[in-house]
């Protein structure tokens, strides 16, 4: 199957079911380009990136321990987002499922670079509690506005297009365009997502989080979520 063809379809089935995230993934992968090699660069000039890939627990290691994850500070990173998984119904090796099952091809990767790669992955629904932007429709949107700011991939893009077209359509006169946009502003104002240490950073206050990612307070969103009360999530209650 082409590329044409594997997006084109991979489309019709993201916009059929918007859970399967295994299409998100088709379409990252066949779209992505050199994209995923110029972030790993960019990631390798950061002061602790042979830290982080030098570390023998991965991060997801420390994401799926719910007992360490409940036993930090009420309002630390580390245990509002076990709150939101409990919330949201989803663990730290949901991703990892999609991401083996949208694979389209065997690229060769250097050890790090499968390293860096999965990091991104397991470090997702992070990105969602550090940025307030919940799981619904316009959350993931938003966010995945921010994540292209932040590693590049074009496929980011077409995800955004179609999820605004189908958005707009379902939820005509919330702004979801502006929503979006402000998305894009905050990623690019946001520090280095793809390098933070959230190991460490998992045990620190959330809005200390925020402050050292320089991540601003999402208004267009917050406001349509408050004046539409079924896409409130955990992701959103993060951010109060």
């Amino acid at each position: 199957m082409g590329k044409i063809a594997t997006i084109s379809a991979a489309i019709k089935q993201l916009i059929a079911d918007k859970e399967d995230t295994k299409q998100v993934f088709v379409i990252l992968e066949t779209l992505s380009g050199n994209s995923g090699l110029r972030a790993f660069k960019r990631f390798k000039k950061s002061p602790h990136a042979e830290k982080i890939l030098q570390a023998e627990k991965p991060l997801i290691d420390y994401l799926k321990d719910r007992s360490w994850l409940e036993s930090l500070p009420e309002g630390s990173l580390g245990r509002t987002y076990a709150r939101f998984t409990q919330v949201e119904q989803i663990s730290a090796d949901g991703l990892t499922e999609a991401s083996v099952e949208g694979r389209q091809e065997m690229r060769e990767l250097s050890a790090a670079q499968i390293k860096y790669h999965e990091r991104q992955r397991d470090a997702h629904d992070l990105w969602h509690v550090s940025t307030g932007y919940g799981r619904d429709p316009l959350g993931e949107l938003c966010l995945l506005a921010v994540t292209w700011r932040q590693l590049g991939n074009p496929g980011i893009l077409l995800i955004i297009l179609f999820g605004y077209l189908v958005s707009r359509k379902e939820a005509p006169g919330l702004g979801i365009g502006k929503a979006i946009l402000e998305g894009f502003r905050l990623g690019r104002l946001a520090k280095g997502l793809p390098t933070a240490e959230w190991e460490r950073l998992l045990s620190l206050p959330l809005e200390d989080v925020r402050a050292e990612l320089g991540i601003k307070t999402a208004t267009r969103y917050r406001a349509i979520i408050d004046t539409t009360p079924d896409l409130q999530t955990a992701g959103y209650a993060a951010a109060e």
